[in-house]
């Protein structure tokens, strides 16, 4: 046994490891499961909660046209927007604002410098979002209303329209800020990231009534049995293909030399820098729907008649199942795969920091030439993930225009849950490792102090 090993086993010895937080109230594993549930049932709740001025027994007859982009909305939000609820604009306008911030941020040079400054500096940027969001609420939830307007029978309204109009964006940009709120406790919690465990729920609890849509059509007739196997067989390989992507990794080798600490010497070894085959996630997919909500969202807002013939061309090409929607499905998506990307992974300070440790990849030299490297493999390895990811997205948007499929079935919501899913249960599985190495620590005897 080594001289460290009989250090860390020695009962009198104290040490300044590196703080660990353990659960010790009794905060566990269970009980970060058992907050996260909650939040979601308050907001599960929310989204049953009509806004004011309607009428909930007239609004139980209304019918929206699940191919158009309202039925796109209504599944990101849980079926929200078609009960006319209060939490309408779910967390669209949180991330649309994230959006334009992280473009500002790559074309301003005084946010590049904010977000430089550590935590004070990402609590301004946060600040700054938020500040956003609200005009973003007010616009899209202005735009919502009106569209609503037009779409809800007019025994559905209680009231004046322009009362209707100005008490229900107030109620949209309330509501917005709740989801948010009940997003960054989720976040908190340490079991994933809050905006995408929302969007997950409000996607898995339309499932059933989607699966269940989709087999009624082919009771009756309305679709071809045929057609049903087919898409439950690209179904199935969609959520293999995405659970395929979504593990693969393209590792780089790389080589320590060897080094001497105090009389030992230890003698060279290597490893991997592992770069993940799909760095941005879910994330593209959610920008490019929300960003392409926009236009329809603008459209609602042109209720003059000088301007009709504009905000028909514009819900005209801008519906479900046109080409220029879908062609602008699939480049908004391989556009922030490449610019999600560039933000999650800075291939110069990976290339700093084996520099510092005197890791080199095999052929290539240290600094700026490493950094080089990495950001070509990582090229080539987005244009692969983008080209995925649009395709993902993209084939079931056909058959959802074609054959009038519930959004919940289509690839975007496929994308969403799995990945969900797979980061949660990643979470989980690093949270029962770092307690069995607490666990492995405390059974050896080592004290571990907070520095």
């Amino acid at each position: 046994m080594s001289s460290l090993a009989r250090h860390l086993r020695s009962k009198s010895t104290t040490h300044s490891l590196p703080t660990f937080k353990r659960d010790n109230e009794g905060f566990g594993i269970f009980s970060k499961v058992l907050f996260v549930f909650f939040m979601l049932i308050i907001y599960r709740f929310g989204t049953y909660i009509p806004i004011p001025k309607i009428d909930v027994v007239a609004l139980s007859n209304f019918n929206s046209d699940s191919r158009s982009v309202f039925g796109m909305f209504n599944m990101l939000t849980g079926g929200a927007l078609g009960r006319v609820s209060i939490f309408s604009l779910n967390i669209i306008p949180y991330i649309t604002a994230s959006i334009i911030m992280q473009l500002l941020m790559v074309a301003s040079e005084d946010l590049k410098n904010l977000k430089k400054e550590g935590s004070g500096g990402r609590r301004k940027i946060q600040k700054y979002t938020k500040l956003l969001m609200i005009i973003i609420s007010i616009i899209q939830g202005y735009g919502m209303i009106s569209g609503m307007e037009s779409m809800l029978p007019s025994e559905a309204i209680v009231g004046s329209k322009m009362e209707f109009r100005l008490i229900g964006s107030l109620v949209l940009l309330g509501g917005a800020f709740v989801v948010l709120y009940l997003s960054e406790k989720i976040t908190e919690s340490g079991l994933g990231n809050g905006s995408s465990i929302i969007i997950f729920t409000g996607i898995v609890s339309g499932l059933p009534s989607a699966i269940t849509a989709l087999f009624e059509m082919g009771r009756v007739g309305s679709i071809n049995v045929s057609v049903i196997v087919m898409i439950i067989s690209m179904m199935l390989l969609l959520i293999y293909g995405i659970v395929f992507i979504e593990k693969g990794q393209r590792k780089l080798q790389i080589q320590y030399p060897k080094r001497q600490i105090g009389n030992k010497l230890y003698a060279a070894n290597s490893s991997n820098l592992p770069l993940k085959v799909n760095t941005a996630g879910v994330i593209p997919a959610i920008f490019a729907g929300s960003l392409l909500m926009i236009p329809t969202t603008i459209a609602n807002l042109l209720n003059s008649d000088s301007l009709s013939d504009l905000k028909r061309v514009i819900l005209f090409y801008f519906s479900h199942g046109t080409f220029l929607y879908i062609a602008c499905y699939f480049l908004l998506i391989c556009f922030f795969c490449f610019f999600y990307t560039s933000i999650a992974f800075n291939a110069d300070e990976v290339s700093e920091n084996l520099r510092k440790n005197g890791a080199i990849i095999p052929g290539i030299r240290p600094g700026k030439q490493t950094a080089l490297h990495i950001d070509f493999v990582l090229f080539r390895i987005t244009v692969l993930s983008a080209f995925y990811m649009g395709i993902v997205c993209v084939i079931p948007e056909i058959f959802i225009s074609r054959y009038s499929i519930p959004f919940y079935l289509g690839g975007t919501s496929l994308l969403i849950v799995i990945n969900v899913v797979m980061d949660v249960f990643s979470k989980m599985q690093t949270y029962f490792m770092t307690m069995r190495y607490h666990d492995s620590l405390k059974k050896n005897k080592v004290i571990i102090n907070p520095i």
